[in-house]
């Protein structure tokens, strides 16, 4: 018998035992080949129900295809395109120097905390001991470990749409149930009393607001607030997770409030900040959670399982950001600034192709349009053929205008799509030119039933 064979006769058996006639040569094929097919390659059921982040997988798509030497223009990803401000670079580099190259502590360095502490009274009015707060690798750490540290099987957790890529996904692997409750563009992207309400039932355990919203710039004004917390404290189990990761990119007149401020609400909210949106530091990877004593100690407890304590440079930058002046001072304003022109120059665009429908946008630095009228039904693409759905509208305008943008199907909105603006004016003018080449009536043939609606 051959080792092929004789690997194929032994492969239901655990180990192989040889025969003592056989060489050790096919010994040794037939034991890797018994292991090889004996190997179970199922997954935690959790994890293998997971959906990939569209945001990205676009952006790397984006990214491969600019190494490979082709002109794409990627406003996919949410990164603002501002170098990090100067004083928070140099207290990096000099945290290196000084040697804050080790372990920090696990809930982040105490004097970091307490300058957080201290800016969300000051900014915020909100009041949080610094034993109540947790530094983590990022503010999407943060919202992952709220997740996980209050929901599980059996619990609902209330998430409106459009909503960011993650927040279902983190909710299944806790183990709990997602609710999506839609809002829409007449609403503003927000979720009204009614709504909220209507939503809620025995199991809810969870709601999420995002203020100013990834995906669509929206940016809850305080009365909807004290609403939306009118409906949540009649509710024992209900609590809510305040991510404000864009709370000082906001246009002017509207303005940040967090939920947490709302009457009988700093009980029952966990309020996600960190550096880098407002700050341009992405890539420092640093955000924190706000959270009252019982709740901030469960989400430590998580993380010293999983990461330990977050990056000791970027912490002594983040302190460095903190002194830049109230809400980030001159420097975060200048980048405010300057997304404000950003987004008038992308909306006023958007507003002038037909068949794209765009509310207002108060906060953030995207714009989410409703494209519905350019797929579906008889829409149709020259060079490129029917246009299906939304995801199939930006594979034709990645692959003809070579732009790389995010479907709403990742947000749960398929009617619209996302474009960032936080990128230069020359590149969003050469963006916002090709894709009103692409959109041409010329080239994409409208759906014809949804232009009658």
């Amino acid at each position: 018998m051959s080792c092929a064979a004789a690997a194929n006769a032994a492969a239901v058996r655990v180990i192989a035992r040889p025969s003592p006639s056989s060489t050790r040569a096919c010994s040794r094929e037939r034991r890797v080949a018994v292991v090889a097919r004996a190997v179970d390659q199922s997954l935690n059921p959790r994890v293998a129900a997971l959906n990939a982040s569209k945001t990205v997988a676009l952006t790397d798509l984006a990214r491969s295809m600019k190494e490979a030497g082709a002109d794409v223009i990627g406003l996919a990803a949410g990164e603002p395109d501002f170098a990090t401000p100067e004083a928070v670079r140099e207290a990096g580099k000099r945290a290196i120097d000084d040697g804050f190259t080790k372990y920090s502590p696990n809930d982040g360095t105490a004097g970091l905390r307490a300058a957080i502490a201290k800016k969300l009274k000051d900014e915020n009015g909100l009041t949080y001991d610094a034993s109540e707060i947790v530094l983590s690798n990022g503010a999407k750490q943060s919202v992952a470990q709220c997740v996980m540290a209050v929901c599980g099987p059996g619990d609902e957790v209330i998430v409106p749409a459009p909503y960011w890529v993650s927040y279902p996904e983190m909710v299944r692997l806790s183990g709990a149930e997602s609710v999506i409750l839609r809002t829409t563009a007449d609403e503003g992207f927000l979720v009204t009393p009614e709504k909220l309400r209507a939503a809620i039932t025995e199991k809810s355990r969870l709601l999420i607001l995002c203020s100013p919203s990834n995906p669509s710039g929206a940016v809850y004004p305080k009365e909807t607030l004290e609403e939306l917390a009118k409906i949540v404290v009649e509710h024992p189990r209900l609590m809510v997770l305040s991510d404000e990761i864009y709370e000082h990119i906001v246009y002017a007149p509207a303005e940040h409030h967090s939920i947490c401020g709302m009457k009988d609400m700093w009980e029952r909210t966990m309020v996600v900040n960190g550096f880098s949106k407002s700050f341009a530091m992405t890539g420092w990877r640093l955000g924190y959670v706000a959270a009252p004593k019982r709740f901030a100690r469960a989400m430590s407890m998580i993380q010293s399982q999983i990461t330990s304590g977050p990056n000791s440079i970027s912490q002594e930058a983040a302190m460095a950001a903190l002194n830049l002046g109230y809400k980030g001072g001159d420097s975060v304003a200048e980048m405010v600034r300057a997304f404000e022109q950003r987004r008038n120059f992308v909306s006023a665009r958007l507003n002038a192709i037909d068949g794209v429908k765009l509310p207002s946008v108060d906060g953030a630095f995207y714009v989410f349009p409703d494209v519905s009228a350019l797929f579906g039904g008889d829409a149709e693409a020259e060079g490129f053929g029917p246009i299906a759905d939304v995801d199939e509208l930006c594979r034709y305008i990645l692959e003809k205008g070579q732009v790389a943008l995010v479907p709403g199907s990742a947000f749960g909105v398929p009617e619209c799509l996302r474009i960032s603006y936080a990128a230069s004016n020359a590149t969003l003018e050469d963006a916002l030119t090709r894709i009103e080449k692409c959109l041409d009536p010329s080239l994409l043939k409208r759906n014809s039933s949804a232009a009658a609606r």
